[in-house]
């Protein structure tokens, strides 16, 4: 339901969101109750502790669709649970190693895998509702390579973390020993990122149609 402005009530806004604030606190008891390393558990849920106040704050000006909001909750119970036993040890991911026959827990690639899927509708919902970019063949390119760079930044304060901490960053950086860990970390984010924008790009317009444009054109093209 809209308002006669055209904008989604702010009180339906709020409703999801603090729908998600009770999910995500939710999960921060329970992966921060004991988990397999008290500061790599805090590395790891730092970006659940930022996004929600900014969600929150952002309300009343930008409202995600259902499905940018369904896939910012699910990341942020990938990152709590690689929180609670660290990437390499979620039993999740050793069942996986098990299934497949795999030489590594494999969770890791899957939490690379969702960096690059769930960012990539979030930031092609705003460049699309911004109405922002003059030729549409642009979008994915541009998602990609944001993407990509987000998977970098990452990869440079694991760095540092592994610098600053020495031996006591091995449980955040999750490599088991791949020398190639952080190829293989940006390669699953432009994956997942790829894959968002194949599998959900029409269904995310359709979603972002039967909402408000905030700040931008009524409809995508």
């Amino acid at each position: 339901m809209t308002d006669r402005r055209g904008t989604i009530p702010a009180t339906g806004s709020t409703r999801n969101l603090l729908l998600l604030g009770g999910l995500w606190g939710t999960g921060l008891l329970l992966s921060g109750w004991m988990p397999y390393d008290r500061a790599t558990w805090w590395m790891e849920v730092v970006p659940v502790l930022i996004a929600w106040p900014v969600l929150f704050a952002l309300r009343n000006h930008f409202t995600f669709s259902t499905l940018a909001l369904g896939l910012i909750a699910f990341h942020g119970c990938v990152l709590m649970l690689g929180g609670a036993y660290s990437y390499a040890r979620v039993p999740l991911g050793y069942a996986v190693q098990d299934w497949f026959g795999l030489d590594r827990n494999p969770y890791d690639r899957f939490g690379h895998l969702m960096q690059g899927f769930v960012p990539a509708i979030v930031i092609r919902e705003i460049f699309v509702r911004g109405a922002w970019l003059r030729f549409r063949w642009l979008l994915a390119p541009l998602i990609l390579s944001i993407c990509l760079a987000i998977s970098a930044l990452y990869e440079l304060i694991e760095f540092a973390a592994a610098k600053i901490l020495g031996a006591g960053a091995e449980a955040f950086l999750g490599s088991q020993g791949d020398i190639w860990d952080t190829q293989w970390d940006m390669l699953m984010c432009l994956a997942g990122s790829a894959l968002a924008l194949l599998a959900l790009s029409r269904w995310h317009d359709r979603m972002i149609g039967a909402n408000p444009f905030i700040g931008g054109s009524s409809r995508p093209d």
